[in-house]
């Protein structure tokens, strides 16, 4: 069975590279020191310092892990077409019954950050999104009720 593409921004991948690098360069050995310190106070069964370091070596390699994976099935998506959304498509939206603007990058679930205004095709209001065009009003189910909004602008 094939491999399912992870779709990335050229941003998003190189954002993703760039993290691995410092955890396997910088963070590393950050982390091997603090190991070494920790190990030098004696008795590892009582330890904290060394227990927290190993927990926490072991979120870092497992970070680096996903991020490897991800990296290998990443398909970047290079050129937007603005006529409709797809991936890599800045939106401008209408809130229909607040009148309030919104703006949205549409992204890969893998670099996905609501607080930065990226969301993903595959959230419910992306879902929505995909292939629409300029003037085109949108309803998504949110928690507190239907949310309606009109399609202002599509930037690359």
């Amino acid at each position: 069975m094939a491999e399912e593409a992870i779709v990335l921004t050229p941003e998003g991948f190189q954002k993703l590279k760039d993290e691995l690098e410092e955890l396997k360069t910088v963070k590393r050995s950050e982390l091997a020191s603090r190991l070494k310190t920790a190990i030098s106070y004696g008795d590892l069964k009582e330890n904290s310092e060394y227990h927290s370091a190993k927990d926490d070596q072991a979120f870092m390699e497992t970070r680096i892990m996903t991020i490897e994976n991800i990296l290998r099935k990443a398909r970047v998506v290079n050129s937007v077409d603005t006529s409709t959304v797809q991936v890599g498509s800045v939106v401008t939206l209408n809130d229909v019954e607040f009148a309030e603007r919104i703006e949205y990058r549409i992204v890969g679930p893998a670099e996905a950050d609501v607080s930065d205004h990226k969301i993903s095709y595959e959230s419910p209001l992306g879902q929505a999104l995909m292939g629409k065009s300029v003037g085109s009003k949108i309803t998504v189910n949110a928690p507190m009720g239907e949310i309606t909004y009109e399609l202002l602008e599509i930037k690359a």
